[in-house]
């Protein structure tokens, strides 16, 4: 399906040219790598993968129905962030790969991915991390810099609460990309030892987080009475025996013996 009128792609959403260069390759690499290990085990019929269309993060998917949703090219479904034409409770999982940070209604893109999936769906989210080595060089950049860096990073913390509030629950999360942003191929080689580093020192500040959640939807269950319930018998007390006097036990043997005594008393 193809939408003629969507929106053009936003100016900071990922190109082709920049995910073809060293520092783009090293985001892909370790992306491709999250999305293959969690969508493999997640089933169902329909997939989606909206936004990041030259990516195919759906690859390692073994649901029947995959498609790339993007206002640009090569996407199946050509479309906007913001008005998905995709029925509602319809799909099982959504990969939403860095769409909210460079979108200017990130809420409105939460609220159609939570309305087309259905009831126990699962989204996949990857957003660039703000408290990292990479939200240090966005900063430095300023508002005019260049792709990936003119972006409007959401905090992990940020996004949770949105999530909460739309219903999700979030599953599970982590990070990834803790060398520094560097744009030379042998710096970012040099730097490979600080990927299982920061995973074990600082897990905080990677460069990348990902989360994975699960779309609750509250049901309401009718309590009706149990009319086949037969009523409860309440248990009979037993007789507990009681020890007696001796002088007590001769009156009321002289007291049974003498009828007359017993019409008296």
């Amino acid at each position: 399906m193809e939408m003629l009128n969507a929106e053009p792609a936003a100016p900071g959403a990922p190109n082709a040219d920049w995910l073809a260069t060293p520092l783009g390759s090293y985001l892909v690499e370790r992306e491709q790598r999250f999305f293959d290990a969690a969508v493999v085990d997640l089933f169902g019929y329909n997939a989606v993968q909206v936004g990041l269309p030259h990516v195919d993060l759906l690859r390692a998917s073994r649901m029947t129905l995959r498609a790339r949703a993007a206002p640009i090219a090569p996407a199946e479904l050509r479309t906007d962030y913001t008005a998905l034409p995709i029925g509602a409770n319809v799909v099982d999982l959504v990969v939403l790969p860095h769409v909210l940070e460079f979108s200017l209604h990130p809420h409105q893109i939460l609220r159609e991915v939570e309305r087309v999936l259905m009831p126990d769906g699962h989204l996949l989210i990857s957003g660039l991390n703000p408290w990292s080595l990479w939200g240090i060089r966005r900063t430095l950049a300023g508002a005019g810099g260049e792709f990936p860096w003119q972006g409007e990073y959401i905090s992990l913390l940020q996004l949770k609460d949105w999530l909460t509030l739309l219903g999700f629950e979030v599953t599970a999360g982590r990070m990834a990309c803790y060398a520094p942003p560097c744009a030379q191929q042998k710096w970012l080689r040099r730097c490979g030892f600080m990927e299982a580093a920061g995973n074990r020192w600082w897990p905080f500040a990677g460069g990348v987080y990902f989360l994975q959640a699960v779309k609750r939807v509250v049901g309401m269950r009718v309590i009706q009475p149990r009319w086949s319930e037969r009523r409860r018998v309440k248990p009979a007390l037993a007789v507990v025996p009681r020890r007696v006097r001796q002088s007590d036990a001769v009156a009321a043997r002289a007291a049974a013996c003498d009828p007359e005594q017993t019409s008296k008393a």
